[in-house]
C-alpha cells in the first residue's frame, strides 16, 4: 500500500501518519521504568507510576521473537498464515502477521529481521472507497 493514500481508516488506533504522509506506529512509553504500551493509559502496568508516560514512534524494524502458522480461522481469512510476535528494535514487542513468507518453519527462523509494512486490511473498504488500513511483518531484505 502506498503511503501517500490520504483517506484511510487505521484499523488499530495506534497506526499513524506523519507529516510525510508515512504510516507507523505509535505508543506510550513510561517515563519513571521506560515500559512500552500501544495503549493509551494513566498508569503503568510494570512500575505503577501515574500519569507519567510520552509518546513515541517504534522502529520499523525487529526481529521475529516467536511464530505459530495458523491453519484453522474465521469464515473469509484465507489460512495458512503465520501469527508473530516481534522484538522492535527500539523497544517494545507486538503481535501481527507475518507476510510473504511460505508458512512453512523451513522458511522461518527465529531471530530473523522483519520490516513493519502497511497494508489494507484483507482489502476491505468502506461506503466511499476509503482503506481499513493495517500493520503486518515481511523479512527484511539487505
Amino acid at each position: 500500500m502506498s503511503n501517500q493514500d490520504t483517506d484511510f481508516y487505521a484499523a488499530a488506533s495506534f497506526i499513524k501518519k506523519d507529516e510525510d504522509q508515512n504510516f507507523y506506529l505509535s505508543a506510550q512509553q513510561c517515563n519513571a521504568c521506560d515500559a512500552i504500551f500501544l495503549d493509551n493509559r494513566i498508569s503503568c502496568s510494570k512500575c505503577f507510576e501515574l500519569n507519567n508516560f510520552s509518546t513515541i514512534r517504534l522502529s520499523d524494524t525487529g526481529s521475529l521473537y516467536s511464530y505459530s502458522i495458523v491453519h484453522r480461522s474465521f469464515p473469509g481469512i484465507e489460512v495458512p498464515y503465520i501469527s508473530a510476535i516481534v522484538d522492535l528494535d527500539n523497544g517494545g514487542t507486538i503481535k501481527g502477521n507475518l507476510i510473504n513468507v511460505d508458512p512453512n518453519p523451513k522458511n522461518i527462523s527465529f531471530d530473523m529481521r522483519v520490516k513493519l509494512v502497511f497494508q489494507d486490511a484483507l482489502g476491505r473498504k468502506d461506503k466511499d472507497g476509503n482503506s481499513y488500513v493495517s500493520y503486518f511483518f515481511e523479512p527484511l531484505t539487505t
